[in-house]
């Protein structure tokens, strides 16, 4: 199948501005992206997914009713559904709302104000799962309000232990926002081989996506709020050549 004969992606969008819908529809459908449902609020969000099984949900947190937030627990706790991917989307930068939906499982959040081509954009990264949303916003997002585990509440990512060295820098810095090109340059590794770190510190974790290492990363105490990105290692020095 080419990338024309691609089913396009299929878009549930939550919001209790009507206004808000209509914009984000039509922004979506004229990138090719279908919007299968709009729902004013959480229980409507909850049933348009159960009803249409989009491959991404753009949620507003506050909406009446049931709340963008619960609404994203539930639908990502429902077994009879695959889940979505799913983006908060609030009209205040590092609210601690987003928080609270990304340690639930959001895969990212948006300002409303986002430009069409980022939310295009977005919407088009999350569903690939590979790509964590604007990383550095998210970085201080959970600096803000990440508070070091409990040992009970550590207990889901005792998994840490399995990363190999690699893997834990790979996550350290997947936690300090840093991109996979910023990863492979830091590393003098290929994106690819980046892309598998991730893939494989998202399975041993049970994690779902990278928005959810980092928030791991830092319940954890891997990483702490305010540590330094860590300086990269020095490049090996040339052998001596022939006198």
């Amino acid at each position: 199948m080419t990338v024309a004969d691609e089913p396009p992606i299929r878009v549930v969008v939550a919001d209790d501005q009507a206004l808000v819908r209509i914009g984000f529809r039509l922004i979506l459908e004229s990138e090719g992206i279908e919007v299968v449902a709009e729902a004013e609020d959480g229980e409507q969000a909850v049933a348009a997914v159960r009803r249409t099984r989009p491959d991404v949900v753009l949620m507003d947190i506050r909406m009446p009713g049931l709340d963008g937030l619960e609404a994203t627990r539930r639908i990502l706790a429902d077994p009879s559904t695959r889940p979505p991917r799913i983006i908060m989307l609030t009209t205040f930068d590092l609210d601690h709302y987003v928080y609270a939906a990304m340690a639930a499982g959001a895969s990212g959040f948006l300002l409303k104000d986002v430009t069409p081509e980022h939310l295009a954009a977005a919407v088009r990264l999350v569903r690939t799962g590979d790509a964590l949303l604007a990383p550095a916003i998210t970085r201080r997002l959970v600096e803000r309000f990440a508070r070091p585990a409990v040992p009970a509440a550590a207990a889901p990512h005792r998994e840490l232990a399995t990363l190999t060295p690699r893997e834990l820098e790979v996550t350290t810095l997947l936690a300090r926002g840093l991109s996979n090109a910023e990863l492979a340059a830091r590393l003098q590794l290929s994106e690819a081989t980046v892309k598998t770190h991730v893939a494989r510190i998202l399975g041993k974790l049970g994690l779902r996506d990278r928005a959810q290492v980092v928030v791991a990363a830092y319940e954890t105490g891997l990483v702490s709020v305010g540590a330094p990105v860590p300086a990269p290692a020095p490049a090996p020095s040339p052998a001596p050549g022939p006198r």
